[in-house]
């Protein structure tokens, strides 16, 4: 067992905590560890997106609002506030060129934001996407500290009409899930992407990088794209278009 998984199975052990009635933290720590595959992953799938920041327009938010919107984030002081994907001006030093970006969780294939976590409340699917269980997460932040990208908010405040899809809580760490809500339900696009499309922009190409035929495969066969700090051999899920 690694040290993460140690821990994580230690700290749930004790007292026998109980979530709900017949669920065990220790359980979940359980189900929540890399080997498991979370609800709906599909082991041959590996979610992605490929974002064309030359389709993206410097000022636009469509796909900020449309996060927000899904997930019920929102409100409380703007230090504060959650933020599970924000856009990003990027200027060249030497040719002046710039461009416009949204940045989210990379959903890396090797994340160092599991790998720091203490009890396992950072964890990857089989499907390749990250996320967050709050039932196990204890707000040490450990994985805000590792994550090069500044993907991750921590909940400050009380937490009101939440969005039933998407349960939240006070004091754990979150950050983009790729609309694993609507991916588990069988639909094959996130929020941002469809609002960027909505919107007539189609900067932000969702769907299965392993799939030969999918439109993202396709197109990064066919486009030049890169990964955001490609130094750090993360291999994130999310590919850049333009930079």
């Amino acid at each position: 067992m690694s040290r993460r998984g140690f821990l994580g199975v230690a700290a749930a052990a004790v007292g026998g905590i109980m979530l709900a009635p017949g669920i065990q933290l220790i359980e979940i720590a359980q189900a929540a560890a890399p080997g498991g595959t979370g609800a709906g992953a599909n082991p041959k799938v590996r979610w992605g997106m490929l974002i064309d920041t030359t389709k993206c327009a410097s000022g636009c938010t469509d796909c900020v609002t449309a996060c927000n919107t899904e997930n019920g984030l929102g409100g409380g002081p703007d230090a504060t506030r959650p933020q599970w994907i924000r856009k990003v001006e990027i200027k060249e030093i030497k040719t002046g060129r710039q461009a416009s970006a949204p940045v989210m969780c990379q959903h890396c294939a090797e994340p160092p934001c599991v790998d720091v976590c203490p009890t396992g409340a950072s964890f990857k699917r089989a499907d390749g996407i990250v996320l967050v269980d709050r039932h196990i997460c204890i707000g040490c932040r450990y994985c805000m500290m590792a994550c090069p990208y500044k993907a991750r908010s921590f909940v400050h405040e009380e937490l009101t009409a939440q969005t039933p899809d998407v349960p939240r809580g006070k004091g754990c760490v979150e950050s983009c899930t790729m609309c694993v809500h609507r991916i588990d339900k069988g639909e094959k696009t996130t929020a941002c992407a469809e609002a960027c499309t909505k919107a007539g922009h189609g900067a932000i190409v969702f769907g299965d990088l392993n799939d030969a035929h999918s439109e993202i495969s396709q197109r990064v066969r066919a486009v030049r794209s890169t990964q955001l700090r490609a130094d750090l051999m993360l291999d994130p899920g999310v590919r850049y278009q333009g930079l």
